[in-house]
């Protein structure tokens, strides 16, 4: 078996996050490729019992440490890691005080990078692994209102650019996905108008859905996408145009 070939039981997953929205249809789509998957969650876990839950705060090392451990002892190495968790806090410049910048840039680029930093230990010893880090589309085109979300997920871009050149010689390969306007949660809670606002403003003229996010994730951990490292693969109907 060379080592581009998915083993009979599949590969051990961790996808940060994974109790809700993207992450959670993202651990769903592996575990339906019959992978061995495990989500974080800091408040609420899944309810899906094929899915290991983890409590952890990304914000915290040790946690993060912690986490790692446990799915090691109970799935293995962990051989993909989809870094998917992250919050908002959204605000006006001269409305935001340093906790809220700061706190949102620790959660979604810090621990990302604390998630990474942990998974390639074991990604490296083994010489092959897959990190998908998730961005947005306000991380390119920015947003009002959002200076610290948009820092968060610029960022996520530099690092994950700075981990494929890093780690290319070990065989783990590190791609960014940057979603637009996707039905979750979070955007179930804006206003008609403003969902109006935002199809319009998409070439497809549509939400897209979590279904699709984990679809591009699953592709890029996978064996077909072998030669595909440090790239950044928007999801967004078109919005970005490659900005």
């Amino acid at each position: 078996m060379s080592d581009d070939t998915t083993p009979p039981s599949g590969r051990v997953v961790l996808v940060t996050g994974g109790n809700r929205g993207i992450g959670l249809s993202t651990a769903r789509a592996f575990a339906d490729a019959g992978h061995r998957v495990a989500v974080t969650y800091r408040s609420d876990p899944p309810e899906d019992p094929r899915l290991l839950a983890v409590r952890c705060d990304v914000s915290d090392t040790s946690q993060v440490d912690e986490a790692f451990a446990t799915v090691e002892s109970e799935l293995g190495p962990v051989e993909i890691l989809v870094a998917n968790a992250g919050m908002t806090r959204d605000g006006l410049v001269l409305r935001m005080s340093d906790d809220d910048f700061s706190d949102v840039v620790d959660t979604n680029l810090t621990g990302a990078f604390r998630a990474a930093r942990r998974a390639v230990k074991t990604m490296m010893r083994a010489r092959w692994g897959r990190i998908i880090l998730l961005s947005s589309i306000v991380g390119t085109a920015g947003q009002a209102g959002q200076a610290n979300y948009a820092a968060s997920k610029a960022g996520l871009v530099g690092l994950g650019r700075s981990l494929a050149r890093e780690f290319a010689s070990r065989n783990i390969t590190v791609n960014i996905v940057a979603p637009g306007p996707i039905a979750t949660d979070m955007t179930e809670a804006l206003t008609d108008d403003q969902k109006a606002a935002m199809t319009d403003a998409v070439p497809l003229h549509r939400f897209g859905t979590a279904e699709e996010v984990a679809s591009t994730i699953a592709f890029l951990a996978s064996d077909d996408a072998a030669y595909i490292t440090g790239a950044v693969i928007p999801v967004d109907g078109g919005l970005g145009m490659g900005s």
